[in-house]
């Protein structure tokens, strides 16, 4: 799995978006070729993915909205989308 740290900046690759699907309740990212299935956690992960936040600030706002966020959780999502081709990081 690719690393990604603290400061790493992530990002949804530019063939990638996320969409909802009202009539399952769910939620899934979109590529050309793959469709992965993710929970409304990893949705509301992605959501904050914009290129400007870092890793920790994104886990920061998470905790603000869900009882608990462990330390990893964040990377290790945002680790497998990068191994995927799914999401980009900008480190630094």
């Amino acid at each position: 799995m690719d690393r990604v740290d603290e400061t790493a900046r992530p990002r949804l690759a530019p063939h990638v978006r996320l969409v909802f699907n009202a009539a399952r309740g769910e939620h899934a990212l979109l590529s050309p070729e793959t469709i992965w299935a993710i929970n409304a956690t990893g949705a509301a992960i992605v959501e904050l993915c914009d290129g400007q936040r870092t890793i920790a600030e994104i886990r920061a706002e998470l905790r603000g909205q869900y009882d608990q966020v462990a330390d990893g959780d964040v990377q290790r999502f945002v680790a497998a989308l990068v191994t995927k081709h799914g999401m980009e990081v900008d480190h630094g």
